[in-house]
C-alpha cells in the first residue's frame, strides 16, 4: 500500500526525469487535472446517471457515502473502497464511469469514525505532513472487526434500494490499502458478495491467520488481483500466494502484475497510467459481468 517506500519510488522516478520533488508534484497535478477532465467528459457523452449522497448506519456509527447508478432500471450493487486518502472527487469520478457501464456504485468513506469525506482532497495532499497527521488517527480507527461489519451494512443497504438488482450478486472493488478490504467483504457476506477485484492492493499475503489470501476459501467469489510492478518486486512472493490459496480454494482469480507502478488505477495519482488503467478496468468489468 502507500508508505515511505511508494514516496521513495515516486522521488526516484523525479530523479530520472531530471526533476525536483516539487517539479514532479506539479506536473503530477496537471496530469490529475486532466485525467480527471477526460473522464468527466467521456462520462457525460454516456447514458444519464442519477447520484445523491447517503448515510449508512453501521455498528459504529454513520457512515456518509456517495450513491451513483444509472437513472432507469435497476442495476447489480458495486462497493467501491477508496485507497488511503479517501473518498473525494477522483473516486466520485471513478464511481461515475463505473455506473455509466451498468452498476449501482457506492463509494464509502471508510474513515468515516474519523471524520466526513473528503479527509483529504487530493492525492497529493497525503505526501504532505498536514495529511500524514490527518491520516494518523483515521488509519488507526479502521480495525477488522470493522472492516467486517461494515461491509455487511453496506450489502445490507445495497439490497433495499430501488436501483439494485437485488436478485443480482454484488461486486467490491478496492484500491491501495483497501485492496485486502475486498476480500474481507467477500467473505463476511459469501452469499451476495461474489466478485472482488483488488487495484494494486496492500496488506494481502501475511502470516496472520486471517490473512486476506487465507480467506479466499470462505468466498463464493471470483477475484482480480491487479499488481503494480513496484509493489511485485519487493514482494514477489505474494503473486503466487495468492495463485495458490484460490486453486486451493476452487475459486477463479486472474492475478496479474501490470507494467506500471503503485497507484496507476487512481486517477489524481502522481503514478496514474491510464493505458494500464484502462486495461485494469477492462478486467474488472469482465469480472462484474458474471454478477
Amino acid at each position: 500500500m502507500c508508505d515511505e517506500l511508494t514516496i521513495a519510488d515516486e522521488d526516484a522516478s523525479a530523479i530520472g526525469q531530471g526533476l525536483s520533488r516539487r517539479q514532479f508534484a506539479a506536473l503530477s497535478a496537471a496530469g490529475a487535472a486532466a485525467a480527471l477532465a477526460g473522464a468527466e467528459q467521456a462520462i457525460a457523452a454516456g447514458a444519464a446517471l442519477k447520484e445523491s449522497a447517503v448515510a449508512i448506519t453501521t455498528p459504529d456509527g454513520t457512515c456518509d457515502a456517495f450513491f451513483v447508478h444509472p437513472a432507469n432500471g435497476k442495476h447489480p450493487g458495486i462497493i467501491v473502497w477508496p485507497d488511503i486518502a479517501g473518498s473525494r472527487d477522483a473516486y466520485k469520478v471513478m464511481a461515475r464511469r463505473l455506473a455509466s457501464d451498468g452498476y449501482a456504485v457506492l463509494l464509502v468513506n471508510h474513515y468515516y469514525r474519523t471524520a466526513k469525506a473528503p479527509l483529504l482532497a487530493t492525492m497529493a495532499e497525503w505526501r504532505t505532513p498536514a495529511g500524514g497527521e490527518k491520516l494518523k488517527p483515521a488509519i488507526a480507527a479502521i480495525t477488522t472487526p470493522g472492516i467486517i461489519s461494515d461491509s455487511k451494512a453496506f450489502v445490507g443497504w445495497l439490497d433495499k434500494q430501488a436501483a439494485v438488482d437485488a436478485k443480482r450478486k454484488i461486486g467490491s472493488a478496492g484500491y491501495c490499502m483497501t485492496g485486502s478490504y475486498t476480500v474481507r467483504t467477500a467473505a463476511a457476506n459469501p452469499d451476495r458478495v461474489t466478485a472482488c477485484a483488488s487495484f494494486h492492493g496492500g496488506g494481502l499475503v501475511s502470516e496472520a491467520p486471517d490473512s486476506p489470501h487465507k480467506l479466499i476459501a470462505a468466498t463464493k467469489a471470483g477475484f482480480l488481483f491487479a499488481i503494480g510492478k513496484n509493489d511485485d518486486a519487493r514482494s514477489p512472493g505474494d503473486k503466487d500466494a495468492l495463485k495458490a490459496a484460490a486453486a486451493a480454494a476452487g475459486r477463479p482469480a486472474e492475478v496479474e502484475v501490470y507494467n506500471a507502478d503503485h497507484g496507476w488505477c487512481t486517477l489524481d495519482g502522481a503514478t496514474y497510467n491510464k493505458e494500464e488503467a484502462d486495461r485494469a478496468y477492462a478486467r474488472q468489468l469482465a469480472l462484474f459481468a458474471k454478477l
